[in-house]
């Protein structure tokens, strides 16, 4: 499997991801002629070798008037649907722009329907966000994995006048996600930089085992004299042990001492910790104390860091492991459009041929919510628009 890992000992932002897709090898020609399908005008990437610390890095710069129209989120999904990107482009890019909408909606008391993107609906907030989703489907990345974040510290200025860093809407996006600060006083991670890796990263931690191919330096706009502004991708590959097979962990504790109730913010946790199942299961123990029986599907990475979660967000005193293995069907989001709204749809298939879908549970919930249908008959016409766009059998 083609992984990723990003290493971003100096925060994430947009151009410094597309800077380091191509110190990979992604042609930035390649790049310009996949952002240039969304039809936006006055825009070209630029590219330049510069010097950050005493490292050379690659720097991909949008260009584009200074006067930029900011646009509702409904906009963007409507530029992004009608343009002629591959499937995985549009897809993925859909669903980072939907991420950071809906962080928005949140910060704003609104909808995501009707969320007003300022610096983020601008042509080089859309250009690093598509550009990105290319260059991962250009290079063969099957998996994308992170490290913890620098944030930095301090303040920034934006069109909502001076904010504490992370600025509101990266710290929404990065809820759940392992994060830090080594004191520089700058805004490290930036909300596209933190739309990107919360969507499309499948897990936060140490670089795992796998054989490296190349590694890119990825150049951010400031140069400060603290800390190299740089991001550095390592690409390369990770084995299973057998093709269609998974050497997978599981971690397990008994617990007959805690509130029950905290088992559900555990499994948030996990899961953001990238965590690929939570579960807990009545027990009785000894002395015929009932207990729950908590489980965690992982990564082998992974271990240290969902074992330390085991001992800060519970009271277990000790959490115990083996080795299983897992065979899983291929899996993509389809999103489709139905009279009530956008939804996406889960896929799964086998040798290519669809074998299950369903429509997301939080997106139909959202919808029925919002427009007061009752939520089967949202299920229901996302079920019709899906047979409908894919041609799948009822």
């Amino acid at each position: 499997m083609k992984l990723a890992y990003l290493d971003c000992f100096s925060g994430i932002s947009g151009d410094m991801l597309l800077g380091a897709w191509v110190a990979c090898g992604v042609p930035s020609g390649a790049l310009e002629e996949q952002i240039q399908r969304l039809g936006l005008a006055d825009f070209r990437l630029q590219r330049e070798q510069v010097k950050r610390g005493a490292f050379v890095a690659t720097r991909v710069m949008v260009e584009a008037p200074p006067q930029q129209p900011s646009r509702h989120y409904h906009e963007i999904a409507e530029l992004l649907v009608s343009a002629p990107l591959t499937p995985r482009v549009q897809e993925q890019a859909l669903e980072i722009f939907r991420r950071l909408g809906k962080a928005e909606a949140t910060l704003h008391g609104t909808s995501l329907e009707k969320v007003h993107f300022h610096e983020l609906g601008a042509i080089d907030s859309i250009a690093d966000i598509v550009g990105s989703c290319a260059a991962m489907e250009l290079l063969g990345i099957e998996e994308l994995r992170c490290s913890p974040l620098n944030l930095g510290s301090g303040t920034v200025t934006t069109e909502h006048g001076l904010l504490p860093i992370p600025a509101p809407a990266t710290a929404e996006l990065l809820k759940g996600i392992p994060v830090y600060s080594s004191g520089i006083q700058a805004e490290l991670v930036t909300p596209t930089g933190a739309a990107i890796v919360s969507t499309v990263a499948k897990n936060f931690g140490p670089l795992p085992e796998m054989k490296i191919h190349s590694i890119g330096y990825g150049a951010g706009t400031r140069n400060p004299a603290e800390l190299p502004n740089l991001l550095r991708v390592f690409l390369g590959e990770i084995k299973s042990s057998e093709p269609g097979f998974e050497q997978l962990l599981m971690l397990e504790a008994n617990l007959d001492d805690m509130n029950p109730q905290l088992c559900s913010f555990f499994s948030e946790r996990a899961f953001a910790a990238g965590a690929l199942d939570v579960y807990f299961a009545p027990v009785q123990m000894k002395k015929n104390r009932p207990g729950v029986l908590l489980s965690v599907l992982c990564r082998p990475e992974q271990r240290e860091t969902l074992m330390e979660l085991f001992f800060r967000e519970t009271t277990t005193f000790g959490v115990r492991g083996y080795e299983i293995f897992r065979s899983a069907l291929e899996r993509e989001w389809v999103s489709i459009t139905t009279s009530y709204g956008s939804i996406r749809i889960k896929v799964s298939r086998r040798n290519g041929q669809v074998l299950h879908f369903s429509p997301e549970f939080e997106d139909c919930r959202q919808l029925a919510a919002e427009s007061g249908v009752p939520l089967r008959k949202i299920f229901e016409a996302a079920t019709l628009a899906y047979w409908r766009k894919c041609k799948v059998e009822p």
